[in-house]
């Protein structure tokens, strides 16, 4: 499942213009990785537990935030994900769920707080915060109903 999400990433990242097929290929995808973030967002405070760190469905979720992020990063899919009733409002519970978690474990969602000395940071949870507030501002983004809701 990663691999696909890195596939779709891949693909949604390309500066090529797309078709409407193309297009309407990529608004299909966008409901259903919409919803299937939404479904899974809360396995990602199971990386906090030591023995849960390599949790699939966490990783599968990580990457599931990063092509959300590159999606709303297109105008043309950014509307469409705006839309979606209940997307920012998950974003936006899950960001506070993880922040609530970092305070009450170890913080292995920011750079700051799992760096220890010079090692390189290699936890998958780094920066699944800072994630969530770039799919929060993409979806606020010229959009008023979504910034009120903020």
């Amino acid at each position: 499942r990663v691999t696909l999400l890195e596939l779709i990433m891949a693909k949604v990242s390309e500066k090529n213009p797309v078709t409407s097929e193309e297009m309407n290929v990529f608004m299909r995808h966008a409901d259903f990785l919409a919803g299937c973030f939404q479904e899974k967002c809360e396995a990602v405070l199971k990386l906090t537990s030591a023995t849960d760190a390599e949790d699939e469905e966490a990783l599968v979720t990580i990457r599931l935030l990063d092509v959300l992020c590159e999606m709303t990063s297109s105008n043309k899919q950014l509307e469409h994900l705006q839309a979606l009733p209940s997307l920012l409002e998950t974003a936006i519970d899950t960001l506070r769920l993880t922040h609530l978690a970092g305070k009450q474990a170890v913080n292995i969602f920011t750079a700051t707080h799992t760096m220890t000395g010079q090692e390189e940071i290699s936890h998958p949870a780094v920066g699944f915060k800072s994630h969530l507030i770039r799919l929060i501002g993409n979806l606020c983004y010229k959009n008023k109903k979504n910034q009120d809701k903020v």
